[in-house]
């Protein structure tokens, strides 16, 4: 039994809304948490007044209220991935007056965590708190490539992929089966950046670069974004070795001095 059962019942709520796709009453609470529904009743109306709850009356049904949404947001500015990437961010976002963001693997997609904007660089789809499919970005495709192949594997599975022919999307219909996947994941492991041209927004190009932890496994992303043919080839390579110089210095702000990758594959 916890030690604090209010607590640990206000925390459950919390748990239980933020993983529903709906609001959700104040019965199915009290029965999927196993709450008693007059203890349910009061740990919500509190919420709902601390605003971390809202309450939809109509629907008699409770959701995720502003506290909740502000906590998240202050999570995502405050974490140390996106502390020790600000400044390279902004840096990489003025130089090719574009924008410049950090990303996190989850699963098969990419959850952005930070974005910057050079001046009059327009608003893209990639803001923080946006879900993209990881093998459509040039920052997916930068951390996929460091994880091991049985990972690589499962993960694919786990989310529809096969590993023998892949379907349903332009970078899965471009690189054909799971072997052109591999060598193209090779190529971004050799070179130590990815591209992506016009696949996530017309008339934008991305290049991204692996955050490595001390094991060698992929922490995060740092990409830049700009205009397509705004760079030519040599100011192009500049950007890329600042790229990469940048998420290396990040890796070890955050890990120390970053070890070999373990996880690259022959």
């Amino acid at each position: 039994m916890p030690q604090v059962p209010a607590a640990a019942h206000t925390l459950a709520i919390l748990n239980l809304l933020i993983h529903s796709e709906q609001p959700v009453s104040a019965t199915r609470i009290s029965a999927e948490l196993a709450i008693p529904r007059s203890t349910t009743y009061h740990l919500l109306k509190e919420m709902v007044r601390a605003g971390f709850v809202m309450h939809l009356e109509n629907e008699s049904r409770y959701g995720l209220g502003v506290a909740a949404y502000a906590m998240a947001q202050a999570y995502s500015t405050q974490q140390p991935l996106v502390r020790a990437s600000a400044v390279h961010a902004q840096r990489l976002a003025e130089r090719v007056a574009g924008s410049a963001h950090v990303s996190k693997l989850s699963g098969m997609d990419v959850s952005y965590v930070l974005e910057e904007r050079a001046a009059h660089a327009p608003s893209l789809i990639t803001d923080v708190g946006v879900r993209l499919d990881a093998l459509r970005t040039a920052s997916g495709r930068a951390m996929l490539a460091y994880l091991p192949q049985a990972e690589l594997h499962g993960r694919l599975h786990a989310h529809g992929y096969s590993t023998h022919e892949h379907h349903g999307h332009r970078a899965q219909e471009e690189h054909g089966d799971y072997h052109a996947l591999d060598t193209l994941l090779a190529t971004i492991r050799k070179r130590g950046y990815a591209e992506e041209y016009e696949e996530i927004t017309p008339g934008q190009q991305s290049i991204a670069a692996a955050i490595l932890d001390h094991t060698g496994r992929p922490a995060g992303a740092l990409t830049v974004t700009f205009p397509t043919h705004t760079l030519d080839d040599a100011h192009t390579t500049v950007i890329c070795a600042d790229l990469m110089r940048r998420a290396k210095q990040i890796s070890t702000r955050m890990f120390g001095t970053a070890n070999a990758p373990k996880s690259s594959r022959p």
